[in-house]
């Protein structure tokens, strides 16, 4: 009977294991994106930074970023926090940051909506957002396209 019930639990676990391990890259995208915005909702600024794209983390220093964002989103719309939400991953191949830049064989473009409440009333900002693999880990990138 102790063997059964082991054998029940470990199964429990294995299948736990493998449903958490299959998810899709278009489900991982999703995920790093959210990951990314949670941390941008509650201000962490420095943790959403560290989600960048070696190519993001180009385009500004790290306090530069903490500061920039504070600062456009709390003091210049007087807002303390947003409520986002996000849609679907899309797979885009040879997707390029820049018009100069190198395309990247595959990323995941997902729409996010950032609802801001603040002193000039409400609005809504939409983004599309772009999850990457990069040296095994999903990072985050914006379009600089003109």
């Amino acid at each position: 009977m102790k063997k059964l019930v082991l054998a029940v639990i470990l199964l429990g676990i294995g299948v736990t294991i493998y449903f958490i391990a299959d998810k899709s890259p278009e489900e991982i995208a999703v995920e790093t994106v959210d990951m990314f915005y949670a941390f941008e909702q509650t201000g962490d600024f420095s943790d959403s930074w560290e989600m960048f794209h070696p190519l993001m983390k180009e385009k500004f220093a790290k306090g530069h970023y903490l500061q920039d964002r504070a600062h456009v989103f709390m003091n210049h719309f007087g807002v303390t926090t947003f409520s986002y939400s996000i849609g679907e991953a899309t797979k885009i191949e040879n997707w390029k940051m820049e018009d100069e830049a190198a395309p990247i064989d595959v990323v995941y473009k997902v729409t996010v909506s950032q609802v801001f409440k603040g002193k000039y009333g409400n609005f809504t900002l939409v983004q599309d957002v772009y999850a990457v693999q990069a040296d095994g880990e999903w990072k985050v990138m914006w379009d600089y396209k003109k």
